[in-house]
């Protein structure tokens, strides 16, 4: 067993089901009186805590593990879709499945934009 709260185990789980850890914490959390970038800021921190990480990898395992989903598994499906998508002429299908393929692989990574995130800079003046 995990030694979370309801609430984190809930945000873990929705996490899971959503991809997305804002609507996770929107879910679970009391957001009512936060802004939009609040919001996100919060369910990012909450989303890099080791706790949180570690039971959010355990969930996907189990997922993948149920599913029978693998590199393997995937990379068929990648490929029949290319195959159906050549066939029909559709090129931007076959772009995603190329692109899908290589983010798999671990080709090619999503870029992130974070904004409304005010970095904090901490000087220490040293007067003489």
């Amino acid at each position: 067993m995990n030694n979370l709260t309801p609430k984190q185990d809930g945000f873990c789980q929705s996490y899971i089901e959503t991809g997305n850890a804002s609507e996770a914490y929107r879910l679970h959390y009391s957001v009512d009186k936060m802004k939009d970038a609040t919001v996100n800021n919060t369910a990012y921190k909450l989303l890099n805590k080791g706790e949180i990480r570690a039971r959010i990898e355990t969930l996907q395992l189990v997922s993948r593990t149920r599913h029978s989903i693998t590199i393997d598994s995937l990379t068929t499906e990648l490929n029949e879709a290319f195959k159906v998508a050549k066939e029909d002429i559709k090129p931007s299908a076959m772009v995603a499945a190329v692109m899908g393929k290589a983010k798999l692989h671990g080709l090619l990574t999503d870029k992130v934009e974070m904004k409304d995130i005010v970095p904090v800079i901490n000087l220490t003046l040293n007067a003489k």
